[in-house]
């Protein structure tokens, strides 16, 4: 049984909000904008704007799963990997229910803004992302119980993401800007990839049926490896074909810390063992996305 301690202070929200998990909503903001340098000025106030909401959709997702999680009956005060903030740390389920719909509609009023700068359209988006959020493990039927997991956030908080905040500097979505979300929405859905390992053993004895589960936590962690093989193989073949520099392969840099990651999810199966391989999945995720973020403004200054 893990033996892990009860936050106290600020660190008991700090924690609700799983920090570890909130590069998956800044490194597609940062990489939409960085593919957008080429096509002209950055409008700065809807970066960040664009930058918030997803942080304040992602932290709101991550109260979801902690609220309802706990309705299930899914969390104890052993469990690892959430924030404990209900079952360790004696919060209330409805303040943390109320502050994920605070959250949701923080995001919102930003993307009022958003939309009043850009296209109305994009509220439509918007509110997708945050109902993907909410569902994931909210509702009748959450998608946190499914094998879809990873294909849900891979498609909300990595490609679209990403293309959102290209589109809104530009006013316009290219294949270039789609081709160049595809690694990071695989990274994303990696993130989650590595959560479901780790929780594999707890997960089936709750009645989920995740990726992780069907394939196996062998054949799980090799489905994870091949993800990040695809990653850089993605951008050795846009270099092939043309569709961007040579200045993207500074994401090889990151590729000791894939290594590093794969290598910690091999002999182990409890959740405390796995805990330094699902931070070196969101770490090596978190660096594969600021450099390819820096060698398309390294593109860009260099060629201008």
């Amino acid at each position: 049984m893990a033996n892990i301690e009860r936050n106290t202070g600020w660190r008991i929200w700090w924690q609700l909000l799983r920090p570890h998990t909130l590069t998956a909503s800044f490194v597609p903001v940062i990489l939409g904008t960085a593919i957008a340098l080429s096509y002209g000025r950055i409008h700065i106030l809807l970066f960040i704007a664009m930058l918030v909401a997803s942080l304040l959709i992602q932290a709101a997702t991550n109260m979801f799963n902690e609220y309802f999680d706990y309705k299930r009956g899914l969390d104890t005060a052993d469990s690892v990997g959430i924030g404990g903030t209900i079952v360790r740390d004696g919060i209330p389920p409805q303040v943390v229910l109320n502050l994920a719909y605070l959250f949701c509609f923080a995001a919102m009023l930003i993307g009022v803004y958003i939309c009043m700068a850009t296209s109305w359209w994009l509220a439509l988006v918007g509110t997708m992302c945050i109902l993907a959020g909410y569902l994931y493990t909210g509702g009748p039927y959450p998608i946190a119980y499914t094998p879809f997991g990873e294909l849900v956030s891979g498609l909300f908080m990595g490609l679209i993401i990403v293309l959102i905040s290209f589109y809104i500097q530009t006013g316009t979505v290219t294949m270039t800007s789609v081709l160049l979300a595809v690694p990071i929405a695989i990274l994303v859905a990696g993130i989650l990839m590595a959560n479901n390992i780790r929780d594999l053993d707890g997960d089936k004895e709750k009645g989920r049926r995740t990726l992780a589960i069907l394939l196996g936590r062998k054949r799980a962690v090799a489905f994870l490896t091949g993800m990040f093989a695809v990653a850089y193989i993605w951008i050795v073949g846009l270099m092939i074909f043309r569709v961007e520099s040579a200045w993207l392969l500074i994401v090889f840099f990151s590729l000791p810390k894939a290594f590093q990651a794969a290598k910690l999810f091999k002999g182990k199966t409890q959740s405390i063992q796995l805990m330094p391989a699902m931070k070196a999945t969101a770490q090596m995720h978190t660096l594969f996305g600021m450099l390819l973020s820096l060698g398309l403004i390294l593109d860009f200054v260099l060629t201008t």
